[in-house]
């Protein structure tokens, strides 16, 4: 697709397009779920610029969203049998919401996209219709001062755009809610899995290397109790997120490791001699362990800011590190000691 050298709203440009369907191909799917499970995430993106969905006319809507082909793909898909234009901003492959909150989901994008892609010349009306969650990074007043287009905020989910469209424009209450329920935290769990596997994957070859010399060689039940503290962080905090107790991510992840590295670990025996310091060692790493995996999360999360993440992090980030530490050493000693 070719943009073109634009100047700014008033640009006298050839209008540009692409034509897209909402039919999603098998290609599309299988690169969904790809990218649900963290492989090529960063790059699975369209190319910005205007698309015609259907067959649009001058009067049909014109709907803005961002170039992460995930959100791209669930917009065309809610739209089907809707003849619509979409104004696909370069958010650099993010989406709509973490885009507006760096800024990518901005004004001067949406003045610049506008221009360049001559949308004024394709559209007799001048109306933009937003995702709620592309809010924060818009300034209306200034996107219709500079490109005459005003600017309508439609619902949080795409699921709505539907009815949105069909009510005149006009959003319920319950379009207006920012919801984060089960099936949505579900959703998420393959990326967080991937992200504690890649980690693990690092832990298993520095286990391996240990055992070749280490008089207490690492066996089943130190995998069991690492693999329960990786699924308590990864897995069971996301799903029960709203029902363990406390406000920070990172204790909600600790208290879970802390109640399964306490299980697995009574279990095994290792909270008596010989095996105290094992014990105390994985009591200490391992909690902290799935604080950090489960306070990777607070980027997924509807239930968190920025400032609270910025915050949370500076007291948790030093804590989960000194804990890792300390109980890392711990059970090397007992490994090398016997």
């Amino acid at each position: 697709m070719s943009e073109g050298n634009c100047c700014g709203a008033s640009c006298c440009a050839a209008p540009v397009m692409q034509k897209t369907s909402a039919t999603l191909a098998l290609m599309d799917k299988l690169g969904a779920l790809k990218a649900r499970c963290g492989i090529g995430r960063a790059n699975y993106r369209v190319a910005p610029g205007l698309y015609a969905l259907g067959n649009p006319g001058s009067d049909s809507h014109v709907l803005v969203s961002a170039n992460y082909k995930l959100t791209f793909d669930t917009l065309r898909k809610n739209l089907a049998g809707i003849d619509c234009w979409l104004l696909i901003l370069d958010t650099k492959g993010v989406n709509v919401w973490c885009a507006a909150g760096k800024g990518t989901f901005g004004t001067e994008e949406l003045v610049s996209r506008i221009a360049q892609t001559g949308l004024s010349k394709i559209v007799a009306h001048r109306r933009l219709l937003l995702p709620q969650l592309g809010a924060p990074g818009i300034n209306s007043g200034e996107v219709t001062r500079r490109s005459g287009f005003s600017v309508t905020f439609g619902p949080v989910r795409a699921g709505d755009i539907r009815p949105f469209l069909a009510a005149g424009c006009k959003t319920t209450r319950e379009m207006r809610l920012v919801k984060f329920g089960f099936l949505d935290r579900l959703a998420l769990v393959p990326v967080e899995l991937a992200h504690a596997a890649k980690i693990s994957l690092a832990v298993f070859a520095a286990m391996f290397l240990v055992n070749l010399i280490a008089a207490r060689p690492f066996g089943l039940a130190d995998f069991a109790i690492y693999c329960a503290a990786a699924l308590s962080g990864s897995l069971v905090a996301p799903i029960l997120l709203p029902f363990i107790p406390g406000r920070a991510f990172a204790f909600k992840g600790w208290l879970l490791g802390a109640i399964c590295a306490a299980l697995i670990a009574r279990g095994f025996g290792w909270f008596v001699r010989p095996d105290l310091l094992l014990g105390l060692g994985y009591m200490l790493a391992l909690p902290a362990f799935s604080a950090y995996l489960a306070m990777n999360f607070t980027g997924a999360s509807a239930y968190t800011s920025f400032s609270g993440v910025i915050r949370e992090m500076k007291i948790a980030v030093p804590a989960i590190a000194l804990a890792i530490v300390a109980g890392v050493a711990l059970v090397l000693i007992k490994s090398f000691g016997g």
